[in-house]
């Protein structure tokens, strides 16, 4: 039986320092429970096949969408963008701690491919 233990995800996050970058911390259900430090701004991206889920533990993290909305996702929210919606997240210079569940089939930039894109995931 594989070994069953709490994470502790501020010990986690002190394992990385790099930006824009998931890191997973676990799997269920055929999906990655993912980490990832975000500052400044990402790509506009989206998910054909996949929701996602961003929840905040340290910082805010601001959504915008192509409506010309922005969403603010404060420490202790959760943000589910529907699959299939352009977004991209950024945050006002301030580094945050995001927690992500994805498929595992989820590409981290969607079909978008540029030098912040991620294609291989680490286990942390």
């Amino acid at each position: 039986m594989k070994k069953i233990d709490s994470i502790n995800l501020m010990e986690k996050f002190s394992l990385f320092t790099k930006e824009w970058t998931p890191k997973i911390i676990g799997e269920l259900n055929g999906q990655y429970v993912k980490i990832c430090k975000l500052k400044n701004d990402f790509v506009w991206h989206s998910h054909e096949n996949e929701d996602e889920l961003f929840m905040v533990f340290k910082g805010t993290l601001l959504m915008d969408f192509r409506d010309g909305r922005t969403v603010k996702v404060s420490e202790g929210d959760v943000l589910i963008v529907p699959k299939g919606v352009e977004h991209r997240p950024h945050t006002n210079g301030e580094i945050v701690f995001n927690l992500l569940f994805e498929p595992k089939s989820t590409l981290h930039t969607g079909d978008v491919e540029t030098s912040l894109t991620v294609k291989k995931l680490d286990w942390i």
